[in-house]
């Protein structure tokens, strides 16, 4: 008898909530003005009220962003077409107080900046990204989404993650997060395809859907190099993910309309690039890049984002990873695909060296504090100044730098170690079975991994909970790559930039530990003497420097909020770096320099 109660109980479950449903129809009656009109029906939802809201974050973005913004003209109605009381009770929130389990919600979305993280609505195409563009329903996330385009030209196609419905421009979703994670472009696409095969036998569809004006065969020439870095990554851990429809897409914008982004989504990518189309390599590393998402972060994800909470910011301690990581497989799949050649690598690490070892938020914070500091600086609004100069580092080429000295550590330290085998195995533990990390987590991992615990501890405690400098100079000798600082012996006084070579005003926060910072200078002076001789121009600056020598000193005149300071600056000598292949510096290489280099930046496709 309770058995029997049990299952009937369940059957009616069930059957509730296989009767929630949420039905989005979008339509461009006035898409010459950027317009869409878009309605939301709440169907069988087991609420008295609903709350309905724009987003005010977006998956791949940590920062609030206010989306609510563009929504106006907000009306509900009941099944019968009757108006339905709508309260506004906050800027991006709407309530039906009186909901009988049918309400129909309408609204005028305006969107004019197509990128991965706002939306575009024109006549030479539709971008819609979704936590920008699509109210939701509070507390109904796992109900199942169906939404309908109505295209406003009958050549245009669409593409997107979402899993295509039972009628034409009709597409599902199981959920808000996969929703919300789903970017769809209308325009007149141009596509090419291509299937890459799992070691299990598996076959996944891949697709370039491209918005660009461009030549078929330039088009097909470049897929075929985008083929080429899907190739390279999977190579990386051996297999791709499990793709929920067996499929993912490149949305690719190419053209001067569009803003400059790349967002990475669970089964594709938004590419949005503000120039003119060419089958160009240079395009092909936020390719690379994005694509690299789909494992390192979409699936092997920090526990900080897991669920994404689309009504505030979302605070990440792993950026430095998801990130910083994916920057660093970025440039190497490049190198990898024979997009870059080896100077061109070279170029790159030493702008990451630079970057760990010079920049003053790497030499004080640690890639954990930088990864938190992403609620306010990725793409984040703010009007006022930040002193991020001085104590902010992007997690990106921050967290590159931390791999690349990881990958050094392990090719140089263990047999046959790298960091694409520590991927691997971060995609083993966490990625493959869904398990968020954290940061315990993945030092856990690089322990088991090397089958050394005081090495990952070490590792751990240095450069991700601290933030110790790290010599790159002697594990890159076994790479044929040495390190040199070409501006020493030279006077310098820090990096500073004029309003323009002809108004010597500070633009930028002047850098902690430089000259000019330690004699008292910051954004907004005006420097206007140098040894007590009228200056106005930068080059006569840049004169007057090459006469000195570090050590030497100098007497500054400027003017600091219009009263007249004067100061004594000591100068120093430039710390950058710059990582120089062997054979540029006359070295030989060896035939085991030549076996390292072909083992880390070698191509791994069998």
């Amino acid at each position: 008898m309770k058995k029997s109660y049990f299952i009937f109980t369940l059957f009616l479950i069930t059957i509730s909530v296989s009767a929630q449903k949420i039905s989005y129809s979008v339509s461009f009656p006035n898409i010459l003005h950027h317009e869409a009109q878009i309605a939301v029906v709440a169907e069988g939802i087991p609420q008295q009220s609903l709350v309905f809201r724009m987003s005010r974050s977006s998956p791949g973005r940590y920062a609030t962003h206010e989306f609510g913004k563009n929504v106006y003209d907000v009306k509900a109605f009941d099944k019968a077409g009757k108006t339905v009381l709508v309260n506004r009770v906050d800027g991006d929130v709407y309530t039906v107080p009186s909901y009988k389990g049918y309400v129909k919600l309408e609204y005028t979305l305006y969107a004019n900046y197509a990128d991965g993280t706002y939306a575009g609505i024109d006549i030479s195409g539709v971008h819609l990204n979704m936590p920008a563009s699509f109210m939701w329903v509070k507390g109904a996330d796992k109900v199942p989404i169906y939404v309908e385009f109505e295209l406003p030209n009958k050549n245009w196609h669409i593409a997107t993650q979402l899993k295509p419905g039972n009628t034409a421009n009709s597409f599902y979703a199981p959920g808000l997060q996969y929703f919300m994670d789903s970017p769809v472009r209308m325009a007149n696409i141009i596509s090419k395809k291509w299937e890459l095969t799992n070691p299990d036998g598996k076959k996944y569809d891949f697709e370039l859907a491209l918005d660009a004006k461009a030549a078929d065969s330039s088009v097909q020439s470049f897929a075929n190099k985008v083929k080429r870095i899907t190739q390279e990554a999977q190579a990386v851990f051996g297999e791709l993910p499990n793709y929920d429809y067996g499929k993912y897409v490149f949305l690719a914008s190419i053209n001067p309309y569009v803003k400059g982004d790349g967002m990475e989504h669970r089964n594709s990518t938004m590419i949005s690039l503000p120039i003119v189309f060419s089958d160009n390599n240079g395009l092909l590393e936020v390719f690379a890049h994005e694509f690299f998402h789909c494992w390192n972060v979409e699936r092997i994800r920090p526990k900080t984002i897991e669920p994404f909470n689309f009504e505030k910011s979302n605070m990440s301690d792993g950026l430095w990873c998801a990130e910083g990581f994916t920057q660093y497989y970025g440039n190497l799949i490049m190198r990898r695909a024979e997009f870059d050649d080896d100077a061109s690598f070279v170029g790159t690490i030493s702008s990451l060296i630079n970057t760990k070892i010079n920049t003053p938020g790497a030499r004080r914070f640690s890639p954990i504090e930088v990864s938190k500091h992403a609620v306010f600086v990725d793409a984040g609004v703010a009007v006022d100044k930040t002193n991020y100069s001085n104590m902010y580092t992007s997690y990106y080429p921050y967290g590159a730098a931390i791999a690349l000295a990881l990958d050094l550590e392990l090719r140089t330290k263990f047999s046959n170690l790298s960091v694409d085998g520590y991927m691997t195995a971060l995609w083993k533990k966490f990625g493959k079975t869904e398990i968020a990390y954290s940061m315990e987590g993945l030092e856990e991992v690089l322990s088991n991994y090397t089958g050394n615990k005081t090495f990952a501890s070490n590792f751990f405690t240095k450069y991700i909970f601290g933030h110790e400098p790290y010599d790159y100079a002697t594990p890159l000798k076994q790479a044929g790559i040495i390190l040199k600082q070409p501006q020493l012996g030279k006077a310098w006084w820090g990096n500073i930039r004029y309003t323009d070579a002809n108004n010597l005003t500070i633009q930028n926060n002047t850098s902690i530990g430089t000259p000019i910072y330690n004699a008292g200078l910051d954004v907004d002076d005006k420097i206007v003497e140098l040894n007590d001789m009228a200056v106005s121009k930068s080059s006569q600056v840049d004169s007057i420097i090459r006469t000195y020598k570090p050590g030497d000193k100098i007497k500054i005149g400027y003017l600091h909020r219009g009263e007249k300071q004067i100061t004594e600056l000591t100068f120093s000598e430039s710390p950058v770096y710059q990582a120089i292949l062997f054979e540029k510096d006359g070295l030989p290489l060896s035939p085991e320099i030549i076996a390292f280099r072909k083992k880390w930046m070698g191509s791994k496709i069998q």
